[in-house]
């Protein structure tokens, strides 16, 4: 017998995508429910809710943080890949960096120390690869969690989508980013020996 969330997520579909748009509540709660794989594409230079934090108020004063990680999502991604899950994101960056994704690269010392794998490619790169513009996790080689900013770069709402054809496209974009990105210490490492 074939499970009903199979034959809907794996049947034929019209060609238009097929999106649930779900608050960022919701969406938070995806990091405690994954079953082996989470993986994002940050592609945006900069991001309004990074702004918004003491954090990075302090990098942008002394260009160094000391980075909490009671942070609810700290713990969560924590508990994750205690249990061997794997999290990873590939960090498109400019060139010259910008104050936001200077910022990330930073962060990666604390998403690091909560096992989390971040690897890092410069935009040229990305382009010449031709990936896309759009940030996303991808959950389990299945979901595909497409996040949506206002003109601000205010993360407004992450649409959800299912659609084998899209999920396919983006694991391929996944697949692409993370064979050539490196590490966020070897990146950061050249960086500083370029500068």
């Amino acid at each position: 017998m074939v499970p009903r969330e199979l034959l809907v997520d794996w049947a034929p579909k019209e060609r238009t995508r097929q999106v649930r748009s779900i608050g960022l509540e919701e969406f938070g709660g995806l990091f405690a429910k994954f079953e082996h794989t989470a993986w994002r594409l940050e592609t945006r230079r900069r991001y309004a809710s990074d702004e918004a934090t003491d954090t990075y108020r302090q990098f942008v004063e002394t260009g160094v943080v000391d980075w909490n990680f009671d942070h609810p999502y700290c713990q969560t991604i924590r508990a994750q890949t205690d249990q061997g899950k794997r999290v990873e994101r590939v960090r498109i960056v400019d060139q010259p960096a910008t104050t936001g994704q200077l910022y990330l690269l930073d962060n990666a010392k604390r998403n690091s120390g909560m096992g989390e794998d971040i690897r890092n490619l410069w935009r040229a790169d990305a382009d010449r690869l031709r990936l896309p513009a759009e940030d996303f996790w991808i959950f389990d080689s299945r979901l595909i969690a497409l996040l949506q900013f206002d003109d601000d770069d205010q993360l407004t709402h992450v649409d959800l989508i299912t659609e084998p054809a899209e999920v396919v496209r983006c694991c391929m974009v996944r697949d692409a980013a993370w064979r050539h990105a490196v590490s966020w210490q070897r990146f950061t490492a050249e960086m500083h020996n370029d500068a």
